[in-house]
């Protein structure tokens, strides 16, 4: 891998954190330093998703939280 790709990866502890579950993209950036860019977008749309996840999960727990107190009414 070359040390610019290192550098950008070593300045966001996100993208180690990504890099480290996801070690396929080890291989793919040390064959291809331009892929970088492909792996900043795949980063930030996991997080977006990651995030819609966690508000779809909170709200069913609202929801299961609504029912079981409108059921000891």
């Amino acid at each position: 891998m070359i040390l610019e790709t290192q550098f950008k990866l070593r300045q966001n502890p996100l993208y180690i954190k990504y890099l480290r579950e996801n070690s396929y993209w080890y291989k793919i950036l040390n064959r291809n330093p331009n892929a970088f860019i492909e792996f900043e977008k795949k980063i930030k749309e996991d997080i977006q998703t990651q995030k819609r996840e966690k508000i779809t999960r909170f709200i069913d727990y609202l929801n299961l939280f609504q029912g079981i107190v409108s059921s000891l009414k």
